[in-house]
């Protein structure tokens, strides 16, 4: 960093938290509570990330919608969704993934916002989700650590959209250099930032040694300006 921030803004999904047991777990359990046989949860996950990497790279990206999760969905399962289970199997899944037991907060992550927070940063959240980010946030009591909470799907736009670092600059009222954003993906939470004029640091839990990652969010309290 060239120097310390005012402002920390931190992504979520893999930054502060992540489907737990995994995505496979969760959506397994939901086609099987709707009658379908047991499906392999280890398979569901390699499907899921495969379609996930296919609906980024469609025109327009992906809108984190109800219906852009919906197609999400069926990709994923495919031809082990019968189309009559489709909705029924999907709105399992939707509120399935509302709730704090289906997400593990990463063991580092309390502890670290509270030292940032007692330390004088100001903590916000800048993450593309959905409506249902702010409530499961309560639900697993992390909303407090926050000033502020933008999620991308009330802005319309997502990073790594430029309007989007635009709009969470004004509203905190701060010069984009006095700006760390801190998460997991190079487009979104590196490149996007960086490209605003912000301070930007990946997360990269895989161990790879690069002056711009830490290995968990913990290695942001040894950073220095």
């Amino acid at each position: 960093m060239t120097r310390l921030p005012t402002v920390i803004s931190l992504d979520v999904g893999g930054t502060l938290i992540e489907p737990w047991p995994s995505v496979g777990v969760v959506y397994a359990d939901a086609a099987h509570a709707a009658g379908l046989p047991e499906l392999d949860p280890e398979m569901l996950n390699r499907q899921f990330f495969a379609a996930w990497r296919t609906v980024r790279k469609l025109p327009g990206g992906f809108d984190y919608s109800r219906g852009a999760w919906a197609d999400l969905v069926r990709r994923t399962f495919a031809e082990a969704l019968p189309a009559d289970l489709a909705d029924v199997v999907f709105e399992s899944i939707w509120h399935r993934f509302t709730r704090p037991e289906v997400w593990r907060v990463f063991p580092e992550v309390r502890d670290t916002l509270e030292t940032l927070k007692s330390r004088g940063f100001r903590l916000t959240v800048l993450s593309n989700w959905d409506e249902r980010l702010i409530p499961l946030l309560k639900e697993l009591r992390l909303d407090t650590f926050f000033e502020d909470i933008v999620v991308s799907s009330a802005v319309g736009f997502h990073k790594p959209n430029p309007v989007v670092f635009q709009v969470a600059q004004k509203r905190w009222g701060i010069d984009s250099g006095k700006i760390l954003h801190v998460g997991d993906s190079e487009a979104e939470d590196f490149l996007g930032p960086t490209e605003a004029g912000w301070q930007a640091l990946l997360v990269d839990r895989s161990g790879t040694d690069s002056p711009d990652s830490i290995p968990d969010l913990g290695h942001i309290l040894r950073l220095r300006g």
